[in-house]
């Protein structure tokens, strides 16, 4: 059977973005998931018809997870809201917030067909993957505090973890890229700052705004999260590739 006829005969993934903290950040997504999937597919990749199918919903009462602790009963309200939309819709979706992917285990427990993709679950594989043993960890001040309402708490397991010395700053930082977009001329020379006081090499940018302002000068290895979910989630597209594939 040629190749062509053979790939139009295998069926692939819907794949399903959940927004809104920030909106940004889903686009952010979405163009990562459409870069990957060309790369994934090499001399093969004939453009259009190749693209993966995707399904986005924009829920803007997620931006409330800014404070997680304060505002968990709207969140959550909003978070099913939007699932109710998304899942029935797709068979592997991401959350496009590092910090609302605290809710992993919650949405495990509403026993949806649609598989979620948790930036936890791929960043431990990476970290399983690579070996590497200490690690930067630079987010909102929920995710990087390591407490009760952070989704990367688990990571502590596996790996040694700097937290920056100022994250009050950090999270200014963060919600400037919210309300200024990512084009405004004084956020990356303060991500540059927090960035370069830090003492790990290998610095995970845990937060889907950072890697909108990351085109900065540094001998530091930065790791875009955002960046290993989308590969994770083209990898349940690409028939025959499997979870397996996604971290390559």
């Amino acid at each position: 059977m040629p190749t062509e006829e053979r790939r139009n005969q295998q069926p692939r993934a819907t794949l399903g973005i959940i927004t809104g903290s920030g909106p940004e950040a889903g686009l952010d997504l979405w163009a990562k998931i459409l870069r990957s999937n060309q790369v994934a597919m090499g001399a093969g990749f004939r453009g259009d018809l190749d693209a993966p199918r995707v399904v986005v919903v924009s829920e803007p009462e997620l931006g409330l997870s800014m404070d997680l602790a304060a505002h968990d009963a709207a969140v959550w309200a909003a978070m099913q809201r939007a699932l109710a939309v998304l899942a029935p819709q797709v068979d592997a979706y991401a959350i496009a917030c590092n910090t609302l992917n605290w809710y992993a285990p919650r949405i495990a427990a509403l026993g949806l067909g649609a598989e979620l993709v948790s930036f936890q679950s791929v960043i431990e594989r990476w970290i399983a993957r690579t070996g590497v043993r200490r690690v930067a960890l630079l987010g909102a001040t929920p995710v990087t505090a390591l407490g009760e309402w952070s989704a990367y708490r688990g990571l502590l397991d596996h790996v040694e973890i700097e937290r920056p010395a100022d994250p009050v700053a950090l999270h200014r930082l963060i919600e400037d890229v919210k309300r200024l977009g990512s084009d405004d001329i004084t956020l990356r020379p303060r991500l540059s700052a927090l960035v370069e006081s830090l003492q790990a090499d290998v610095v995970l940018l845990a937060c889907t705004e950072l890697p909108l302002i990351a085109d900065i000068l540094t001998e530091k290895t930065l790791v875009d999260v955002t960046d290993l979910v989308a590969a994770a989630l083209v990898a349940r597209a690409l028939p025959g590739q499997g979870a397996e594939a996604d971290l390559g």
